[in-house]
């Protein structure tokens, strides 16, 4: 079976607390002081690519938790995500974004209207990766798993890795790269990554893999 592409999760930081303890109410949109983090992503609209038309979703709990929970129990996929097994499992992972300040935003992806891959666009700046490489300003991290075992293997993860990197210089003019952190056993999602128009610029130590950081440089999107 093919290797899913899969940049693996950040370190997510945990959700932000209110003075009586809890964390503060999420109804499932985001208002403008989260959207401002990433610059509005549901606002980012469709791109057209030689596979179809693609586009960036903000992922709903009740629309979307069933499919996003039924692609992490894939085998393939559970190995990096480590987020199989009950619904429940999948819901926190998406909760812990979904409750949070907008640093990260977990999003659908569709092709020709069809949901087949599930995206974190999320700002390294502000996550804990950020204290593992030489981090700049509004440095925009991505993470990739496409769902369906038939659409992996034939180009789709450069590809859309291009687009969505693209769409985020694009969309986020204060954003000068976008930062990939793949496990460096995963050669594939490396491949997709490298084909997608990132260079791999060095292996870093996280607390949970060894990962090559993987970037898109806004001065190079032209060349490569």
């Amino acid at each position: 079976m093919p290797t899913p592409f899969r940049e693996e999760r950040s370190m997510l930081s945990s959700d932000p607390i209110d003075a009586a303890g809890e964390p503060p109410p999420r109804t499932g949109g985001h208002d403008d002081a989260l959207d401002d983090l990433l610059d509005r992503v549901a606002e980012w609209g469709p791109a057209d690519t030689h596979a179809g038309v693609f586009h960036l979703v903000p992922a709903l709990l009740e629309r979307d938790l069933p499919l996003i929970s039924r692609w992490m129990n894939d085998p393939a996929t559970a190995v990096f995500w480590e987020l199989s097994g009950p619904q429940d499992v999948a819901e926190d992972h998406l909760l812990t974004q979904l409750a949070g300040d907008g640093r990260s935003v977990p999003c659908v992806g569709l092709l020709n209207g069809t949901p087949m891959s599930y995206w974190e666009i999320y700002r390294a700046d502000l996550d804990p990766l950020a204290g593992h490489y030489p981090v700049r300003p509004h440095d925009t991290g991505i993470h990739l798993l496409i769902g369906a075992v038939a659409d992996r293997g034939r180009g789709l993860g450069g590809l859309l890795l291009r687009v969505v990197a693209d769409l985020v210089l694009a969309q986020r003019p204060s954003c000068a790269r976008v930062i990939a952190e793949p496990d460096i056993r995963n050669t594939p999602s490396i491949a997709a990554f490298l084909t997608a128009g990132f260079r791999f610029s060095a292996e870093v130590d996280l607390p949970a893999k060894r990962a090559a950081l993987m970037v898109r440089d806004r001065s190079l999107r032209l060349l490569l």
